[in-house]
């Protein structure tokens, strides 16, 4: 009896010790663990990940980040506030070069991403309206000015392109964005290519946008200047690419638009051309910002998809 007593007794002490010992090495490789983790880390902190090309964001928020976004490819004038016919005016929705001279703005560029589109109305009441940030002394084009002209008041960027704010859809309707525009090519092709572009974006693209105007074929109140012709160049990009990593593969789409009256049911891969042929018919310089062998591929390209 007494020897099984003293077996048990030693199976017990020999639990208890291998009970001890696995806590032991339970502790001692939590601690460990712990350590491991606390190192890790300490070198994340002292050695970030290398950043890759820097993205843009979706939605500026000052017109100090919307002139970086929206002129990422280039400034194509060299617009800025000392020339009165080159003056650039920028807000959080597009960059203007607005030009006292002709009462109208020489080009107008934005971007289109998918946090820009989303489905406000247009804002009510009638929300055309002069642009207070222009000289005080400068001669304000009015919404009157256009009235039984036979143009409309034709939008650079359009409102449906900043569909995602009321803010934004307001700022389109400030007069710097305006052109004189037949009906016929307001409501026609330049329409069918704005909605196109929008498409693109919903389908996963970015959208960098530079449209403008040139020629002269009279004026409106002896004030603002009827171009001859509309144009635009787009290049569309996968989505959140950044600009730096923009290369030859781009599609790039341009067109130049008659501005005459019976080309209501044109449609608008009528009038694609190349960027190229823009930049001679204006003298701007619409890719500046990207290399030389990448602006070249780009400008010389005519779009042919569908």
């Amino acid at each position: 009896m007494k020897n099984k007593v003293l077996i048990g007794g030693l199976i017990a002490l020999a639990i208890l010790v291998l009970i001890v010992i696995f806590c032991f090495w339970v502790g001692k490789k939590g601690l460990d663990n712990l350590r491991d983790t606390a190192n890790t880390a300490e070198t994340t902190r002292s050695n970030p990940q290398s950043p890759t090309a820097p993205t843009l964001p979706s939605i500026p928020a000052s017109p100090a980040e919307a002139e970086r976004v929206f002129l990422a490819l280039g400034n194509p004038s060299n617009a800025g506030t000392a020339d009165p016919n080159n003056f650039l005016l920028v807000n959080n929705y597009f960059a203007i070069s607005y030009n006292r001279g002709r009462g109208a703005p020489n080009w107008v560029a934005w971007r289109i991403s998918r946090g820009e589109l989303g489905d406000f109305p247009r804002p009510e009441p009638d929300p055309f309206r002069p642009d207070a940030r222009l000289p005080k002394s400068w001669k304000p084009v009015v919404p009157s000015d256009y009235s039984g002209s036979g143009y409309d008041r034709g939008h650079l960027a359009p409102s449906a392109d900043r569909s995602a704010s009321i803010e934004g859809m307001s700022e389109t309707f400030l007069m710097s964005n305006m052109v004189p525009q037949t009906g016929d090519l307001n409501r026609g092709p330049w329409a069918k290519l704005e909605g196109y572009l929008r498409t693109l974006v919903t389908r996963g693209s970015d959208v960098y946008i530079i449209a403008g105007a040139y020629g002269e074929k009279g004026l409106l109140k002896n004030k603002v200047s009827v171009p001859t012709n509309t144009w635009k160049v787009a290049v569309a990009v996968p989505a959140g690419t950044a600009p730096s990593a923009i290369n030859e593969s781009a599609r790039v789409i341009a067109v130049d638009m008659p501005n005459v009256k019976g080309i209501l049911r044109a449609d608008w891969q009528v009038y694609r051309t190349t960027a190229r042929d823009i930049e001679q018919k204006t003298g701007y310089n619409l890719f500046s910002n990207l290399p030389a062998n990448v602006q070249n591929a780009l400008e010389t390209k005519t779009d042919n998809q569908l």
